[in-house]
Order: C-alpha cells, then sequence, then structure tokens
C-alpha cells in the first residue's frame, strides 16, 4: 500500500516536485479511500474533517443545496484534482457537498502532514497559495458578477466590455498648422463639429482647435483671423487612446484631462475621434457631464449643486459592475476636481474681501482616505495646508491669511456635501495649518517623541496628498519623513504594536465575530474592523521603504517591485483589499440611496454563503498581513 501511495504522489503536481526521502516518510501517514456509487465524501455544513482529498479514480460530483432544499450540481472533480481544500485550510465548515458520480478513490492527507509540506517546501506551499487565491478571485468574480444592480441603475451598456474602437469616429476631420484660422471655421460650419484635429505631414496628431478655443484666441485676444493659422491657435495638451482602449479608460482620460475631445490613435497616426457626447450618448446619462460642470461653475452653491452630480457617477460605476481600483480612481478624480474648484472661488473671495492673493506659494493637502484615493461617496473631511516659510516679521500675518484660507475652503466643502471633520482635523485648525519649517519640526517631534496621540496623528497624516498648488512643499515634507525615520528610533515599531492591538473580527475556526450589543449588534464595521488592517500595515511598509505613494494597492504595487512583499502574497492582500472595499461601497451606496447613513456596517450572516466564505477568506488575510508586520516591524526586546 505505502509503494502505491508513493507513486500516486509522484504523479500529481506539486507532490512530483518532492524527493524520494521526503515519499517515503510522509507514504506511511496518508491512505487510500474507497467510496461506492452515491456515496457522499462530506455534506455541506458539516465541520471540516481536517483533510485534504485528492482523486485517484473515478468521478466526483460537487454539489450545493439552496435555501428551498434543492441541490444542484456546480461542479466536477477528476483523477488527480483536489477538493475540500477550503474547508481544510480555513477550518470552516464545508460550503458544499461531493459525492461520488461512479465508484471513486481518494488519496486522504492529514492536515499535520500537509501543514510540515508546506512549511518546509516552498513548491508545495506556492501551489496551494495559488490555488486559495484563485478560488478567491473566483468568488469574487462570481459574486460581482451575479448582483443585481438595477438599484444602481443598470446602464445598457458597459463600458467595462466596449472599446474605444466601436465608438470613435472616422475618418477624422483634419487641417495641417499652416491652414488659416478661416478656412478651419468654414469646414467646422460646413461640417457642423465642434472640434478639428491639427495633424503634421506624417498624419501623427499635433493639437486640437475648438470653437471655444478659437472665441479665446481670436475675441478675447483680439487678433485678425487673416494673419492666424491653425499652428498658431490650436491646444497643444491632445489627450488621445489607443482603439483597444476600453470606455471607462476614455471616461478617466475625459476626467483627468478635462477635455471633451479624445484624439484615437494607433502606431502614432490619427485613426479616430471620440467626444465627450460620444460617451454621454453611449452611456444613456448626463451624469459625464458633471466633470465640465465642475470647472465651469463660479460660485459655492452652484458648485454645490453639481457635486450631488457626482453621488450618480457612482451608480453608474456600481451598476457598470467596475472594478475597486477603477471606482476609486474615477471617484478620487472627480472628488480632487472638486476640491480644487473650492480653492479657487475661496482664493477669489480672499481677493474682494481685500486680503489679497496668496502671499506665498503654499500647497493643499488631502488627507486620510481622500490621500490615499479611496473616497467613494463624500465622507468626512481630512486635509491640511503647508506654506512656504515667511519672513519673520510676516509671520504672524501670513499664517493668519492661511487659516482664514483654510477656514472658507472647509465651508465651501461643507456646503458640497463633505462634512467636518469631528477631530477638527482640517486646514481651518492652526494645528493642520503650518509653515513647511514649522511642518518639519512637528514631524520629527511626532516620530521620537512618539506618545499615542501622535502616532494617531502620525497616522493621519502620513497619507497625505498634494491636490493643489506648490507640489515641492510637500515633497520636502516625505523627506523630512524619511530622514527621520532613518534615524534610530521605535516609530516604525510603534506603529505596528498600534496596529496589531487589534485583530480583524475572525474567532476560533473562521467564525467572523459580530458586535454583540449596541446599535449595530451582529454586525462588523469593513472600515474599522477590517480595511484600516489592510492600510495601516501596507503604510508601515510603505514608509521604511521610502515610499511616497499613498493609495493602498500603488503601495503594494511598489512593495512587489522592491521586493519588500512577494508577489504572491501581494495577489492576496490586493484579492482581500478589493473584496472588502466592495462590500462596504455595495453596502454604503445601498444605504445612501434609502437616505440612511453609510456608516461601513454589514451583517455578515446576512450575505449568501458564498460571500460569507470570500469575506472570511479576505480577513484570514489580514491576520497573515499582520503577522508579516509584527515580523518585520517589532523590536524583539518589546514583547520579552
Amino acid at each position: 500500500m505505502e509503494a502505491g501511495v508513493r507513486e500516486i504522489l509522484q504523479s500529481i503536481v506539486p507532490f512530483n516536485t518532492l524527493n524520494r526521502d521526503i515519499l517515503e516518510e510522509i507514504a506511511p501517514q496518508l491512505h487510500l479511500r474507497h467510496y461506492k456509487k452515491g456515496e457522499y465524501v462530506f455534506r455541506q455544513g458539516t465541520p471540516s474533517l481536517g483533510t485534504l482529498f485528492v482523486l485517484v479514480e473515478g468521478l466526483a460530483e460537487v454539489t450545493v443545496t439552496g435555501e428551498r432544499g434543492t441541490e444542484s450540481v456546480v461542479g466536477y472533480r477528476r483523477p488527480h484534482e483536489f477538493f475540500g481544500e477550503t474547508a481544510f485550510f480555513t477550518g470552516n465548515t464545508y460550503s458544499g457537498s461531493v459525492r461520488a458520480r461512479e465508484p471513486m478513490v481518494c488519496l486522504v492527507i492529514p492536515r499535520e502532514v500537509f501543514e510540515r509540506l508546506m512549511y518546509n517546501h516552498h513548491g508545495v506551499a506556492r501551489f496551494f497559495d495559488q490555488v486559495l487565491l484563485d478560488r478567491m478571485r473566483s468568488l469574487y468574480e462570481e459574486i460581482v458578477n451575479e448582483q443585481s444592480f438595477e438599484a444602481y441603475g443598470a446602464s445598457e451598456s458597459s463600458l467595462f466590455r466596449r472599446r474605444v474602437s466601436e465608438l470613435m469616429s472616422s475618418p477624422v476631420v483634419t487641417c495641417q498648422p499652416s491652414d488659416p484660422v478661416t478656412v478651419v471655421a468654414r469646414l467646422m460650419s460646413e461640417r457642423n463639429i465642434s472640434a478639428v484635429i491639427v495633424v503634421n505631414r506624417q498624419g501623427e496628431p499635433a493639437g486640437l482647435i475648438t470653437e471655444k478655443g478659437l472665441v479665446a484666441k481670436l475675441i478675447a485676444q483680439p487678433r485678425n483671423p487673416e494673419d492666424c493659422n491653425a499652428g498658431m491657435v490650436m491646444e497643444t495638451n491632445l489627450v488621445s487612446l489607443p482603439p483597444d482602449a476600453y470606455l471607462h479608460q476614455a471616461l478617466l482620460a475625459v476626467i483627468k484631462g478635462g477635455v471633451k475631445h479624445l484624439a484615437v490613435v494607433e502606431e502614432k497616426k490619427l485613426v479616430g475621434i471620440v467626444t465627450l457626447v460620444d460617451l454621454v450618448k453611449a452611456r444613456s446619462t448626463g451624469t459625464l457631464w458633471a466633470v465640465h460642470r465642475i470647472d465651469d461653475q463660479q460660485t459655492l452653491a452652484g458648485l454645490a449643486e453639481t457635486g450631488r452630480e457626482v453621488d450618480l457617477l457612482l451608480n453608474a460605476l456600481v451598476a457598470e459592475k467596475a472594478p475597486v481600483p477603477v471606482i476609486f480612481e474615477v471617484m478620487s478624480e472627480m472628488h480632487e476636481r472638486l476640491t480644487r474648484k473650492v480653492i479657487t472661488l475661496c482664493e477669489e473671495e480672499m481677493e474682494k474681501d481685500g486680503y489679497g492673493p496668496p502671499p506665498l506659494p503654499y500647497c493643499w493637502l488631502n488627507l486620510g482616505s481622500a490621500g490615499r484615493r479611496e473616497q467613494t461617496l463624500r465622507t468626512d473631511q481630512d486635509n491640511a495646508i503647508v506654506f512656504a516659510d515667511p519672513p519673520p516679521d510676516q509671520a504672524s500675518i501670513v499664517t493668519n491669511y492661511f487659516l482664514r484660507l483654510g477656514e472658507k475652503v472647509v465651508e465651501g466643502l461643507a456646503q458640497c456635501g463633505f462634512t467636518k471633520c469631528r477631530g477638527m482635523v482640517m486646514a481651518s485648525n492652526p494645528k493642520w495649518c503650518r509653515s513647511v519649517s514649522d511642518w518639519r519640526k512637528i514631524i520629527d517631534i511626532w516620530i521620537k517623541r512618539l506618545d499615542p496621540a501622535e502616532v494617531r496623528m502620525l497616522t493621519i497624516f502620513l497619507d497625505f496628498r498634494p491636490v493643489y498648488g506648490e507640489a515641492l512643499l510637500a515633497k520636502s515634507l516625505w523627506e523630512q519623513f524619511f530622514t527621520s525615520f532613518r534615524t534610530p528610533n521605535p516609530a516604525s515599531h510603534l506603529l505596528t504594536d498600534d496596529e496589531l492591538q487589534y485583530r480583524p473580527p475572525l474567532g476560533f475556526r473562521n467564525n467572523i465575530i459580530t458586535e454583540k450589543s449596541g446599535p449595530h449588534r451582529d454586525e462588523i464595521n469593513l472600515k474599522t474592523a477590517a480595511g484600516v488592517h489592510i492600510v495601516n500595515c501596507l503604510r508601515i511598509f510603505a514608509i521604511n521603504y521610502g515610499i511616497t505613494e499613498t493609495s493602498t494597492l500603488g503601495r503594494l504595487r511598489e512593495l512587489v517591485t522592491l521586493g519588500a512583499i512577494g508577489q504572491d502574497e501581494a495577489e492576496y492582500i490586493q484579492a482581500a483589499y478589493e473584496t472588502i472595499m466592495m462590500f462596504r461601497i455595495r453596502e454604503n451606496l445601498r444605504k445612501h440611496q434609502q437616505g440612511k447613513e453609510p456608516d461601513d456596517y454589514i451583517n455578515p450572516y446576512r450575505l449568501s454563503k458564498r460571500e460569507q466564505d470570500i469575506l472570511r477568506g479576505s480577513l484570514s488575510v489580514i491576520v497573515r498581513l499582520q503577522k508579516l508586520t509584527n515580523k518585520f516591524f517589532t523590536d524583539p526586546w518589546r514583547s520579552r
């Protein structure tokens, strides 16, 4: 029998990578089990048997029993394939049943044998890590695709399936840089088009002429049209995409560039044009106009009204089943554009009120989820101002100017739906509105002294992102952080200790631990009990590796590039984070539409069985990440 087991292992990946001595050692600890046709190996809902099954002969069918008691076959396992791995790894009850479709033989591997192999042999660990990752991804995709999105206003066509080539107009009406402006204007009138792309002799796009641009270049700055050619009045900030780009990429380009026309370019040659109107028509919604309505507003009241249209864009993205990173990127671009417009209007108000323009260069910083570019619905404000060092005799005047500006912007953002921070982490607070020298001093104090309150302040500030003004001022603050972290101090260890005070809500046998009393009884907070742990751990890694990127997934990518976190581990972390954020976005949006306060809470036991499985899997990844963080960033002496 042992020889037979050894031969079976030699034919199955990944056990075939083990040497003969190891196979000889483990073979006596494994055994073969026979099943008759129709016999169950295990049933749905029963506790894990603590064994991994490998099918040697026959055919197994995987079944799931629905809420009405109907059993359905959802898959098959054939010779040399595994089953029971999810409950085996997690300790959960079985999420489905497995029975013999025909007489079959299984190799049964006990948990203790398998755990030794995983610990001592990288090839085995890598293989099964990929198995679990593939299952997590598959469950995530199934859950997203099976949602009913009518509540979010599902659109007729998907931005995530259709390509730019399906929507572009071709051939494109073009002109040469040397063509007279009068000829170009006549061409636009005759063709009833709003723009003409300027191309060079090689057919490569060089610029764009629009109706608005002609007015600005010829009337606002009086010129004789007869003396002007296309090259003199064209806009050179032409945004282009390849024809195989998806429409969601076109949407993002429109938002980022603040443009209404996109050139479609292949191998440097112009092949088509896509307009904002085309994108609007493709989606049967006017929410894309919000990006340009933001720029056109001249009052805070008008901006507040336009800002509400941004929420409709989130509905559309969820309805389109957009991936979480795309939702973050699109919504963050919109919110940052809204913030920049509020600041511009407030600067104008300061001049009208007699305070004049900003006396020195400054930079507006977004903190928290906005700094990480992970806002979806508008939440409470976390922001700060850093301004250039004033002359000593002007320090008070300059500081008062930026505090007053901070107050105006905070009020303006509040009008636009960004509620004020209860903890007063806002640029209207003198603690969060400082000169660059003052900021560098306080950063050094935070890092070196690190009492519990300062650990919190440091954690908040470490996600800062410049969104308006002189970005070099923000860069100097990163330099201060990295300089202070390089000197001997316990900052990394204290930040890690602070994070490890709290564990994800996962109990014995991987059951999800919910709140036991109060208004959120039987619920968990997806932000503070789950997502924040991934944010915190990756922030600790990023600071220690000199990474200025602030988005969680961006930090993860850079850590993989630097070799700080392995690719396999990173894929787990990304899948877990996207899963948690997907649940959070969905639940918060649902509450928002019902007129309730989005609060990040969810009752996990109201989720489907598969949704519970993937949420448990995501929480277990957090446990792994906390262990990894603890391994690198906790002083050994602190645990003695």
